[in-house]
């Protein structure tokens, strides 16, 4: 990775972690600062205030995607920085929940993250884009583990309206960020492994591999959601724990869950066992929302089920990006991680909608009770799906000056050793592969690349 690239993939990382630190931040005070404003008549409320975040990222992912096709990515990501700083002055001011589900829905229409991808493929190499693809998701990590330690502490020193209010400024000075120190591309093309192309939305949807996961990363979007409504008032109620000091209890288990999750990772790759550490986490996330609504009686309890909590989440938030990855047609990834990440958007939005309701009329049980109900509908659809196979994807530039035939090309490296499949895209001078890990033949696909210049 040369330095451009480097110094492209470190910018974006930074502009893709700060868009969700706008809603990483917030969750663990959020639910106790919406109950003090005014228009609070149930839980319902603050679910729905919490929720419409999600919505508008929901509507808008996509569509700023192909936007940025059209009109250029740093114009997309300059209007969704400045919607989502606007958003967050916005809910700072809110002086009743009403005006807080506004904001909470003009920050979610400042979706970016399509864009920021695309830009992404624009300034890096084929073969370097799986690592700053990598980068971004260490940011997303490493953000959601820290905002769950800052987010109290930062609610008790400057407020939850101070938090808002700091998230708008940091988005601005984003801006400048992407204006002087991220590069601007010398080409801006379409990118099938980073981008949704409408033409692949039937194949990515009949896909039933795909849809299973898209299944699971909404529900364990929407049952963290709905989590987070009512775990600021546990920690309160049965914990006896003031929430300035809450950052105490997410602390340990944040950490602890990150720790442990390595292991099995490690293990589901290295062996090839993703598929079984993918539904033991399943499993393991069941009983944590099962001993949250049934066996939730102390502080203790509460750090033993969310260490449990934390540990299968950052299991599966590992795993499905990958499962993805290997299971998406080697020509159609793109659409398929958009189709991903809109799945989780809509967890976003439903799950504290979902989660405040239940709160209201049935308390902590409900809430935890139908989020475990939905996990082991989830595992057992995740004990049917097919064991991935132990593939990755392998990108390499045919040159721009390339006349050949695309079907040909696609036929002949799809009989190399190892690739179990190939597509050419002449469009973008680019042959998408999908290949094992261990075992193929690199360079008999390059020579058949160079044969054809």
């Amino acid at each position: 990775m040369n330095s451009l690239e480097l110094r492209a993939s470190l910018g974006l990382a930074g502009v893709y972690a700060l868009r969700m630190l706008g809603m990483f931040l917030i969750l663990p005070v959020f639910a106790l600062y919406a109950k003090t404003l005014p228009g609070v008549h149930s839980y319902t409320a603050i679910g729905m205030a919490f929720g419409a975040y999600g919505v508008a990222q929901t509507l808008f992912q996509l569509p700023l995607g192909i936007l940025s096709d059209r009109i250029g990515r740093k114009k997309v990501i300059y209007g969704g920085l400045l919607v989502l700083a606007a958003g967050s002055f916005l809910a700072a001011w809110a002086p009743t929940l009403a005006w807080l589900i506004v904001a909470r829905a003009i920050q979610g229409a400042g979706a970016v993250s399509a864009a920021v991808m695309a830009l992404l493929a624009d300034l890096t190499k084929e073969e370097n884009r799986t690592k700053a693809m990598a980068m971004i998701g260490i940011s997303i990590g490493t953000t959601f583990a820290v905002s769950l330690v800052l987010g109290p502490l930062l609610g008790h020193w400057i407020g939850v309206n101070g938090i808002f209010a700091l998230t708008g400024v940091l988005t601005l000075a984003a801006i400048l960020g992407v204006k002087f120190l991220v590069p601007n591309p010398t080409i801006s093309r379409f990118h099938s492994d980073a981008e949704a192309k409408a033409a692949n939305l039937p194949t990515v949807l009949k896909n039933g591999q795909l849809l299973r996961l898209n299944f699971g990363i909404f529900v364990l979007h929407a049952a963290q959601m709905a989590m987070f409504v009512v775990m600021p008032f546990a920690l309160i109620k049965i914990g006896g724990l003031d929430k300035a000091h809450h950052w105490q209890v997410y602390l340990p288990v944040a950490v602890t869950g990150f720790i442990l999750m390595v292991p099995p990772i490690i293990y589901g790759e290295k062996r090839h066992q993703l598929k079984r550490v993918f539904v033991l986490s399943i499993a393991l996330m069941a009983l944590a929302h099962f001993g949250m609504a049934f066996a939730l009686s102390s502080l203790w309890m509460i750090v033993l089920w969310l260490t449990f909590y934390f540990i299968a989440f950052n299991t599966l938030e590992a795993t499905l990006p990958s499962l993805v990855s290997k299971i998406a047609p080697a020509g159609a990834k793109g659409t398929a991680i958009g189709v991903y990440n809109m799945s989780q958007s809509f967890g976003l939005a439903l799950g504290p909608m979902l989660g405040g309701w239940l709160y209201t009329h049935y308390g902590s049980i409900g809430v935890f009770s139908f989020s475990g109900a939905l996990m082991l509908v989830w595992l057992v659809i995740a004990m049917t799906m097919r064991p991935p196979l132990p593939v990755k994807t392998a990108m390499f530039h045919i040159g721009d000056s390339w006349k050949g035939n695309a079907a040909t090309l696609s036929d002949r490296l799809a009989q190399v050793r190892g690739v179990r499949e190939a597509v050419v895209m002449a469009d973008e001078r680019v042959a998408y592969l999908k290949v094992m890990q261990q075992d193929w033949d690199e360079p008999a696909v390059q020579q058949l690349i160079q044969e054809t210049y």
